[in-house]
């Protein structure tokens, strides 16, 4: 089970069967793919100046009141390690924080 406010609560458990390292083959339960949102589709709440010692939690701590909440404004950007929203060469530069989706 995951946490309600987890970027994989909406997501369903399936099923896949995979081999077992012996020849034969096992099931194993697991969550099913999850597809980020285009960029650009969400509304953006504020925007945030990124700063020497940010982070993504802490960034997302300040402007959704809670630091696990840090990939949602990763999931507003085309990046693939949150920490390149806030990489030296980031600094200075303005970046949505979108509303938190329901």
């Amino acid at each position: 089970m995951t946490d309600p406010t987890s970027r994989y609560a909406s997501l369903n458990v399936v099923t896949a069967t995979v081999p077992d390292g012996t020849g034969g083959s096992r099931e194993v339960r697991c969550l099913s793919r999850r597809l980020l949102p285009m960029p650009g589709s969400a509304h953006t709440l504020t925007e945030h100046t990124v700063a020497p010692g940010d982070r993504p939690d802490t960034i997302a701590a300040a402007a959704l009141g809670d630091p696990t909440q840090f990939w949602r404004i990763c999931d507003a950007h085309p990046v693939i390690h949150p920490d390149e929203l806030t990489a030296a060469d980031r600094i200075g530069t303005r970046i949505p924080i979108p509303f938190p989706l329901a």
